[in-house]
């Protein structure tokens, strides 16, 4: 008999989960000829796609250690799941009835949106940790209680239940089903589904094996490795976790055989995997929601990004090539272990490249990241029969599918909660206040401002996806940012880049935790050494801050000229080389304390505004270079 139940449960699961993927591809589906399904009425969408969404995750719910749920969990899961669905058929009437005329909202509404939000925070609590759900939780207490704070946290009084019913539940522009769920469900959307596909068509191994293969004669050979098949990989899936568990368990290893610490070799992973969110053309959800919140293409940010993702692998590489150099490994083609890659290994990689390449064209073209998504996955379907094990097996699309609807639908509880705190800070004024206060405490220092933001989105980021911290950060501390003289797209684009940062910043770093796991080295020590090797993440935003141009497309606020954008390229890179070996105490042999003192040096006034210290910048990399090379050459002649 439960055997029987069990099949049913699973059953019932994976058809609710290809549902979700399948209804909400339907409603962003481009036209076809005269042809198209979506979009659906707003108000009928987004209440019957959260309640399919909600009840996905309901039936997912797992207890420690990912065995079955107890009675209280499952009991407590299936009265939220009544509750969220009950509350999603009255989001539906109340939404159509303000089509007709003006309601006014009263104790039930404010009873409804309390009780669905507390339901939708326990989901979040559940699968992503208490982080992003007491956010939501505080969100909900000081709507409440807000005219009871003190000072300049208090907010004005007012009907607690219009304002409980509007601000939570009841609207389409805020709270839990409003404008950050809608940007959500139509651009984000369609990329978690073409990554969950990209992922099931079976290419993830030969990718790793044809890294391993171009990086064999690397005297770091498995941890360059590591960071070219992270780059490829993060860049399909968006996560940072994802990317260490998926490419992980066979880097991390190998690493380790070829001489590097425990610690080290998991924080090479970590800091490869968490820079996937910034690698194009896909990224992480994040930056999908940035292009939306912006009011630019997909397609500019994707431009903005390449020159600052493209420099913090090229750290990656960096460091690891000094600390072989400091470990005195050498290269062995013969030590990985892996399979050499075969032809249907090169064959596979058409399964990654060819759906990359037919997004940038469509972007190119002007279409939208949604419609080139879904041209993606239809591109994908007809392509994997190139893999001999999907024509074997063809059905693994299907749970490809399935896959990307259960995972979107695990997103969308944090993206309730957020919507939640979104909500909050827009009813009650207090990015406005938080802007005046910023202003009034930093006396228009621009670089103090930086280092707030960054404190608070690190902070906010711990143990938290990309994409909530992101939008917390950015709600509160972008139009303060934009007070400053940062456009836009360069404000979003730093607290983006700190948000992904988070995910290896001690001390919850959650990809370094990830990475750890698999080492066996420890989780802390891992996280610092993490954000050691990638220290350019951290450091690139307030780069990109002084000088825009570093971002290269016009909406950053900077005027592109050739010798000015050479520069600020080379600048960069006498940075990266100059930080690296510093971090590394070694270029071609041991560095004295005086020398790392003065690289660090380098590598501030080499990405300080101004051409003066840039080129100061310069001048001191080249002395400092040319003397330890000189010390260097009668060190070895002295030693022959």
């Amino acid at each position: 008999m439960s055997t029987w139940l069990g099949r049913l449960h699973k059953g019932i699961t994976y058809a609710l989960a290809l549902a979700v993927s399948l209804y909400g591809l339907a409603n962003v589906m481009p036209a076809v000829g005269s042809f198209r399904l979506g979009p659906f009425p707003m108000e009928l969408f987004r209440a019957s796609f959260f309640a399919m969404c909600v009840a996905v995750v309901g039936l997912n719910v797992r207890g420690p250690r990912g065995q079955a749920p107890g009675i209280w969990l499952a009991v407590t899961s299936a009265i939220s799941v009544a509750v969220l669905m009950w509350a999603s058929v009255s989001f539906y009437r109340v939404s159509i009835s303000l089509n007709d005329a003006m309601v006014l909202f009263g104790a039930y509404e404010a009873t409804v949106a309390v009780v669905a939000s507390a339901a939708v925070l326990f989901f979040c609590w559940r699968i992503w940790g208490s982080a992003v759900a007491l956010l939501g939780i505080l969100g909900v207490i000081y709507l409440i209680t807000g005219p009871y704070w003190p000072g300049p946290l208090a907010t004005i009084p007012g009907d607690l239940s219009e304002l409980l019913a509007q601000n939570l539940w009841y609207s389409l522009d805020t709270g839990i089903l409003g404008a950050t769920f809608a940007i959500v469900i139509t651009t984000v959307f369609p990329f978690i589904v073409l990554g969950a596909v990209l992922d099931g068509v079976g290419a993830a191994d030969s990718m790793i094996r044809i890294a391993f293969a171009l990086m064999k004669r690397t005297a770091g050979g498995p941890a360059h490795a590591a960071v070219l098949a992270s780059a490829l990989f993060g860049t399909v899936s968006g996560s940072a976790v994802a990317n260490v568990v998926g490419t992980g368990v066979v880097t991390i290893p190998m690493i380790r055989k070829r001489g590097y610490t425990r610690e080290f070799a998991g924080a090479v992973e970590a800091a490869a995997s968490t820079g996937g969110q910034i690698m194009p053309p896909i990224m992480g959800a994040a930056a999908l929601v940035m292009a939306d919140y912006v009011g630019v293409s997909y397609l500019t940010v994707v431009v903005a990004v390449l020159i600052p993702s493209i420099a913090y692998y090229l750290s990656l590489f960096l460091m690891i090539m000094f600390e072989t150099r400091r470990l005195g490994i050498q290269a062995d083609a013969s030590a990985s272990g892996i399979a050499e890659p075969s032809l249907q290994d090169y064959l596979n990689m058409v399964l990654i490249f060819g759906p990359l390449i037919l997004i940038v064209i469509l972007l190119v073209a002007g279409a939208s990241a949604s419609g080139a998504s879904i041209a993606a996955i239809v591109l994908l379907f007809p392509l994997s029969f190139i893999n001999p094990a999907i024509r074997a097996r063809p059905h693994l699309l299907i749970t490809a599918l399935r896959n990307g609807g259960a995972t979107f639908a695990e997103l969308l509880t944090a993206i309730a909660a957020i919507g939640i705190v979104i909500s909050t800070l827009s009813a009650t004024g207090m990015p406005v206040k938080f802007g005046v206060l910023m202003d009034a405490a930093l006396n228009q220092s621009l670089f103090v401002a930086l280092l707030v933001v960054f404190a608070g989105c690190t902070l906010l980021g711990m143990g938290m996806p990309t994409l909530p911290a992101y939008l917390t950060v950015a709600a509160i501390a972008v139009p303060s940012m934009q007070s400053l003289g940062l456009e836009p797209l360069t404000a979003h684009m730093f607290v983006f880049m700190i948000a992904v940062a988070s995910a290896i910043t001690p001390p919850v770093a959650i990809a370094a935790y990830a990475a750890a796991s698999i080492s066996g080295g420890k989780p802390i020590a891992t996280a610092v050494v993490a954000s050691r090797i990638g220290i350019m993440i951290f450091l690139i935003p307030f780069a990109f801050a002084y000088d825009p141009l570093l971002l290269t497309v016009k909406e950053a606020g900077a005027i592109f000229t050739w010798p000015a954008y050479i520069q600020i390229l080379v600048a960069l890179a006498f940075a990266m080389y100059m930080c690296a070996s510093a971090l590394s105490l070694y270029e071609l042999g041991p560095l004295p304390w005086w020398q790392v003192v003065l690289r660090l040096l380098a590598s501030v006034l080499l990405l300080a505004p101004g051409d003066g210290i840039t080129w100061a910048g310069i001048a001191l990399s080249v002395v400092l270079l040319a003397q330890h090379r000189f010390v260097h050459s009668r060190r070895q002649q002295f030693q022959t």
